[in-house]
């Protein structure tokens, strides 16, 4: 397969994926990604009890063949209401081949950050906020040193196969809705 067909291939994929979705259908995945977030990590669940923010994209979807990319539109929680919707999106270029659709959650853990997150125009993960990826360990126990971090976030219910989970170099972006 050629490069210009690949990268045409993409671009069909996100095109197709890009489509915005209402208010209502991000809202009704964010709760159903809440749910499934909090059946699979109770630590996870009780930490984002404790968090000023918790911004959520219950779909993201990450293609790539070579040269790969990502999208997802999700919303941001404060105090349980939704307050502002967001897309995540980044670019890569490397040793990649598969599709996985996956939701992410970061938890931003005090008021500064969350106000530096919302007061921003372009956030990117790991320039203007570090994000620390949780693993958890045995019986569903969250590193401890991860849990004391200002921005957590969390990805799960991956439905294909990639390697490369992170945040790192991702583009978190306000959409009007």
């Amino acid at each position: 397969m050629t490069i210009r067909l690949c990268i045409a291939s993409l671009f069909l994929l996100f095109a197709t994926v890009a489509s915005a979705g209402s208010k209502g259908e991000i809202n009704a995945e964010v709760k159903e990604a809440i749910a499934n977030f909090h059946k699979q990590t109770s630590a996870g669940h009780e930490l984002s009890k404790k968090a000023a923010g918790m911004l959520v994209f219950p779909s993201v979807l990450k293609a790539g063949m070579g040269i790969g990319g990502e999208f997802g539109e999700g919303a941001l929680l404060v105090r349980g209401k939704t307050v502002a919707y967001y897309n995540i999106a980044a670019a890569s270029i490397g040793f990649q081949l598969g599709a996985q659709v996956r939701s992410q959650i970061v938890l931003f853990m005090n008021d500064k950050v969350l106000e530096e997150f919302r007061k921003s125009e372009g956030w990117k993960a790991g320039v203007d906020g570090s994000v620390a990826l949780a693993t958890l360990g045995a019986g569903g126990a969250l590193d401890t040193e991860t849990a004391k971090q200002p921005i957590i976030g969390f990805i799960f219910s991956n439905k294909g196969l990639m390697y490369n989970l992170t945040f790192e170099g991702s583009k978190i972006t306000r959409i009007e809705k």
